[in-house]
């Protein structure tokens, strides 16, 4: 499974991204889990399963549904709370589930 985190840089969900790998890596899951900038986000369709969006760039989720659809890509905004404690379980938790 391959799971994307969008945010503006790139840059503030790198943390995260560390956190759900350990996470993963902890449960015996086999996951990508990357980080992208939404400029970046085209390039990275085609082989993505689940795009999570960093709460502070809600405001883009339309356009990222937009562009994700077509490829059957579920998306969903991180849970703030989880975000903002750089809970990796937690939000892996909510990337097994968009994947469902």
């Amino acid at each position: 499974m391959k799971i994307l985190l969008v945010c503006s840089a790139g840059m503030s969900t790198s943390m995260l991204v560390n956190k759900m790998r350990q996470a993963a890596d902890t449960r015996g899951l086999n996951a990508t889990i990357e980080a992208t900038a939404e400029a970046g986000l085209s390039n990275e369709l085609e082989k993505t399963d689940v795009i999570l969006i960093g709460p502070q760039v809600r405001f883009l989720e339309k356009k990222i549904k937009e562009k994700a659809s077509p490829h059957g890509i579920n998306v969903a905004v991180i849970d703030s709370i989880a975000y903002g404690m750089m809970d990796g379980e937690k939000v892996l938790d909510q990337a097994i589930q968009l994947s469902k």
